[in-house]
C-alpha cells in the first residue's frame, strides 16, 4: 500500500483552512493576540459575542420558518408552533408573492402556496396573523423584491390590532443584492431596487424603531455553493453597499446601522462554522469603525439569525438529517447567534410535516435546556484550534473583500459576474470532492442503505390554488375601486419622483391594492431587470 504524502494527510475545509493534528498557541497568535485575547464578549471587536453575558442574559429567539398553502393554513401552523414554545415567527412566502404576481396571474399557475404562503392582499395578511398579538410576537419575513409591500401590509395589520408603530418588532429580509448574486427572485434593476432599500431604512428609522430594516443574507450565498470564507466576505460586501447607499440618501450611520441584521447558514463542519460567526463579527466591527468612522458599539455589533443548511439535507436516509441539524444548531449557538431556525429532517423531500417541524423545534429546546453550551459566553473562545480557524477565515475573507473593492464594490461585482464565478468554482470543487469521496455524506456516498422505509411527506392540496384565486377575484370586485386607483397613482408619482416609496405603498395596501397591482405599477415605471447571461 502506497504511503500517503503530507498533502494527502492534510485536512482542509472547503475554504482551504487547514486543520492541524494538534493546534498550539502559535497557530493562533497574530489575530488572537492583536484583536481578541484581551477582549471580552460585548467589547470591540465583538469576536467573542455581541453581549457581555450572551444567553445567560437572554436566550436566542427560536424562530421556525413556516408557510404553505393559504393564509388560514399557515396561521394554524404558526399558532401551533407558538403553543409548542416557539418564541418568534418566520414567514415563508410562495414564489408568485416573492416576484410580485397575484395568484391569478398566468405565471403563477401551479406555484400558488407551494413553497410558502400565498399573499395577494392585506386581506390575506389579516388572515395570516389572526389571533396572533403583533405587539408581543416578533416576526421575520423572508421577502426581498416585494419587501416594501409585505412590510407595509404587516404594519397595516398591526395597526388594525391597535399596536402602535413603535411596538412592532421583527425583521424584513429586504436584501436584494444577494438575489442578483445567488437566488434570482428580483424584479427591478439594481438602482431602483437599492432605492427601495434606502426608503425602508428611512421610514423605519422614523416610525419603526424596534424593527430590523434588513437581514443581509449569507445564507443563500452559502446554499448556492460558496465556502465559509466567501459567505463572510460576500455578505459583508453587500452590507457595505447598503450602508453606502443609505449614507448617499442622507441617513446618519449611527441612526440606521444598529437596526441592520445579518443571516448566515450553519453547515456541518462544527469548528469552522463557530469560527465563521466569530470572524464575521470581528470583521464587521472593524469595517464600521475603520471604513465608516463610527465608534458606536451598537453600530459595530453584528447581530445575526442562523438557519441550518438546507443544501446539506439528504433525501437518502432522511432521519440522518436530525443529527446534521443538531450539529449545525450547536455551531450556531456556540458561535453566538441571536436567533435560530432548525430545518426539519424531511425538507429534502417536501415541506415539513407537523411532526418534523416539532422535532426541529425540540432540537433547539434540548440544546437550550439540557446541553449547558449556553451557560457561558463564547464557550470555545481560547481554543487554539477555533482561534486559528477564526484567524484563517478572517484572512481569506479580507482577501475577497479587497478583490470586490478593487472591482468597484458589490454592485459592480454583480454586474461583472465576479460573485457568480467565484461561487460556481467553489460549488464545482465541492461536487468533485463528493464524487471522488474525498468528502463523505453518510447515506449518500458512504454507508448507503439498500432499501429504505418510506417517509410521510406533506402535500399541498391543489384545490387551495383555485380557492386563493377566487378570494383574490372577489376582493378586487368588493373593494373601494376609486380609493385603490388613487393610491396606485400616488405610488406611480412617488416612483417617478423622489418621495418615500414606503409611504405610498402603505397607502396602496390599506386601499387593498394587491401585490401584483403594486408591483406592476412599479414595473411600468422602472422596468424589469434582465441579466446579461
Amino acid at each position: 500500500m502506497a504511503k500517503l504524502t503530507d498533502k494527502e494527510k492534510k485536512r482542509l475545509s472547503s475554504s482551504g483552512v487547514e486543520f492541524p493534528v494538534v493546534a498550539r498557541r502559535k497557530d493562533a497568535s497574530a489575530e488572537f493576540s492583536r484583536s481578541a485575547q484581551g477582549s471580552a464578549p460585548g467589547e470591540y471587536p465583538f469576536r467573542r459575542g455581541v453581549y457581555a453575558d450572551m444567553y445567560r442574559g437572554r436566550g436566542w429567539t427560536m424562530r421556525q420558518y413556516a408557510g404553505f398553502g393559504s393564509a388560514a393554513e399557515t396561521n394554524e401552523r404558526f399558532r401551533h408552533l407558538l403553543d409548542q414554545g416557539q418564541t418568534g415567527l418566520s414567514v415563508a412566502f410562495d414564489l408568485p408573492t416573492q416576484i410580485g404576481y397575484d395568484s391569478d396571474h398566468a405565471l403563477a399557475a401551479g406555484e400558488v402556496g407551494r413553497t410558502g404562503v400565498a399573499i395577494d392582499s392585506l386581506a390575506d395578511m389579516e388572515t395570516l396573523f389572526a389571533d396572533i398579538p403583533l405587539g408581543t410576537v416578533s416576526t421575520s419575513m423572508t421577502i426581498n423584491a416585494t419587501a416594501v409591500i409585505l412590510l407595509a401590509m404587516y404594519v397595516a395589520v398591526a395597526r388594525k390590532q391597535g399596536v402602535a408603530d413603535d411596538l412592532i418588532s421583527g425583521t424584513v429580509q429586504n436584501d436584494i443584492l444577494k438575489e442578483f448574486i445567488a437566488r434570482g427572485t428580483y424584479i427591478y434593476p439594481p438602482r431602483q431596487s437599492m432605492r427601495i432599500v434606502a426608503d425602508i431604512f428611512s421610514y423605519a428609522n422614523e416610525h419603526l424603531p424596534r424593527y430590523n430594516t434588513i437581514s443581509i443574507s449569507g445564507y443563500h450565498i452559502r446554499e448556492a455553493g460558496s465556502t465559509a470564507a466567501q459567505e463572510i466576505a460576500f455578505t459583508l460586501a453587500n452590507a457595505i453597499a447598503y450602508v453606502e447607499n443609505a449614507l448617499s440618501a442622507g441617513l446618519e450611520l449611527d441612526d440606521f446601522a444598529p437596526r441592520l441584521s445579518f443571516f448566515f447558514a450553519a453547515h456541518n463542519n462544527l469548528f469552522e462554522e463557530v469560527a465563521k460567526f466569530r470572524a464575521a463579527r470581528q470583521l464587521w466591527a472593524e469595517i464600521v469603525r475603520d471604513k465608516f468612522g463610527s465608534n458606536s458599539a451598537k453600530a459595530q455589533r453584528l447581530r445575526f439569525h442562523t438557519q441550518t443548511g438546507g443544501s446539506t439535507l439528504t433525501a437518502q436516509q432522511p432521519e440522518n438529517n436530525i443529527v446534521r441539524t443538531t450539529i449545525q444548531a450547536l455551531a450556531a449557538v456556540m458561535g453566538g447567534t441571536q436567533s435560530l431556525h432548525t430545518n426539519a429532517f424531511d425538507e429534502a423531500l417536501g415541506l415539513p410535516t407537523v411532526r418534523s417541524a416539532e422535532i426541529a423545534l425540540r432540537t433547539q429546546q434540548i440544546i437550550a435546556e439540557e446541553s449547558g453550551v449556553n451557560w457561558s459566553a463564547d464557550p470555545l473562545g481560547g481554543s487554539y484550534l477555533v482561534e486559528k480557524i477564526t484567524d484563517d477565515l478572517l484572512e481569506r475573507a479580507r482577501d475577497f473583500l479587497q478583490a470586490i473593492e478593487r472591482s468597484g464594490g458589490a454592485v459592480k461585482a454583480i454586474e461583472n459576474g465576479y460573485f457568480r464565478g467565484e461561487i460556481g468554482r467553489a460549488a464545482y470543487q465541492f461536487q468533485v470532492e463528493l464524487e471522488e469521496k474525498k468528502r463523505v455524506v453518510v447515506g449518500q456516498n458512504k454507508y448507503i442503505a439498500e432499501s429504505a422505509e418510506p417517509v410521510e411527506t406533506m402535500k399541498v392540496d391543489p384545490a387551495l390554488e383555485a380557492a386563493q384565486v377566487e378570494r383574490t377575484l372577489r376582493l378586487r370586485e368588493s373593494r373601494n375601486q376609486k380609493k385603490t386607483k388613487v393610491a396606485l397613482e400616488r405610488l406611480r408619482d412617488a416612483a417617478r419622483g423622489d418621495s418615500n416609496i414606503m409611504e405610498a405603498t402603505l397607502e396602496s395596501v390599506e386601499s387593498y391594492a394587491t401585490v401584483g397591482e403594486i408591483s406592476d405599477t412599479l414595473r411600468e415605471e422602472w422596468g424589469e431587470y434582465q441579466p446579461r447571461d
